[in-house]
């Protein structure tokens, strides 16, 4: 996998900034947000992480019905990994020592909760899929932004 791009702003600070670096690609503003799927608006955490993410996008312009499967995987991972954060806080709550962290299996072997690694595949794979809408400073390091609409223009305001 290729490295990251470092954001702009920690080429500043380093003092390794270069103009002639930097993306020449921009994006158009005026994409229209498409709907939730039915599975997204089913479970109430994704839907609510559809709906804070599709406000930044439609207030940017920059989403379209082609990004709909892929935001939904988003919003499902979000999801599954606060549900599993939710549940370890639970079970840590009766449990001083491990904190839910280690569990027994039937035959009094401790393990690794299965929670964890649900929690942390699930985490793994949001961060992974927000880089490909840009949703992290290296991955917006590479987008450049064409003037989005005023206001008056913005397509959130439809939507929400």
């Amino acid at each position: 996998m290729a490295r990251p791009r470092k954001p702009t702003a920690l080429h500043v600070v380093d003092g390794t900034f270069r103009a002639d670096r930097q993306p020449r690609k921009t994006l158009t503003p005026g994409a229209k947000m498409p709907d939730a799927p039915a599975h997204v608006r089913r479970d109430l955490i994704a839907f609510t992480e559809w709906r804070r993410i599709a406000r930044e996008f439609a207030g940017l312009g920059m989403i379209t019905a082609l990004d709909r499967g892929p935001l939904a995987a988003v919003c499902v991972l979000y999801g599954r990994w606060v549900r599993a954060e939710n549940a370890l806080a639970k079970m840590g709550e009766r449990d001083a020592t491990t904190h839910g962290l280690i569990i027994r299996t039937a035959l009094g072997n401790a393990i690794q909760n299965p929670l964890v690694g649900i929690a942390n595949r699930a985490m793994l794979m949001y961060v992974r899929m927000c880089r490909e809408f840009g949703m992290t400073p290296a991955a917006r390091a590479g987008i450049e932004m064409a003037p989005g609409p005023t206001d008056d223009e913005t397509p959130a305001g439809r939507y929400f």
